[in-house]
């Protein structure tokens, strides 16, 4: 059985987003206030501006280490474990519910990304509302290649 050789392919910003849309697994890395890195796997999506999209809740761990340092980093994986994968850093704008329909619309947006159509929408409003969400909207800054794991070419 031939060895697969890992790869790592440079990708620009429109083909980062390309590769990032289908794919909702993610690991959310946050910064603690002691410095040390805080890892949560969450669903995610990227928005019509280009922005990863993630769901929380406000009293959460990665919540309130975005909002106080908001670069993070988001590796996001394949559906198979060893499908590709890349690493994205950005800023972070945590939005919550309560702060309006523009807010309310953000989370319209990041169930699309994710799910397509909701059945009532109002109905979604009201729930995103009544649980207290937060969302968080990463803007890329800098990313890795998409990556594949594999052995070293030289040892194919």
């Amino acid at each position: 059985m031939p060895r697969a050789i890992a790869t790592n392919t440079a990708v620009d910003l429109d083909d980062l987003l390309d590769f990032v849309r289908p794919r909702h697994r993610m690991l959310l890395i946050t910064e603690r206030a002691d410095g040390s890195p805080q890892a949560s796997p969450v669903t995610g999506g990227v928005d019509d501006a280009g922005r990863l999209v993630i769901s929380s809740y406000p009293d959460r761990a990665k919540t309130r280490n975005a909002r106080a340092r908001p670069t993070v980093s988001v590796v996001v994986v394949s559906d198979e474990w060893d499908g590709p994968w890349v690493q994205v850093t950005g800023a972070c704008e945590v939005l919550d519910a309560t702060d309006g329909e523009g807010a309310l619309d953000a989370f319209v947006e990041y169930f699309r990304t994710i799910a397509g159509e909701h059945s009532d929408w109002d109905e979604y409003r009201r729930a995103m509302l009544d649980q207290g969400k937060s969302l968080l909207r990463i803007t890329p800054t800098s990313w890795g290649p998409v990556a594949t794991g594999g052995f070293p070419a030289r040892l194919a």
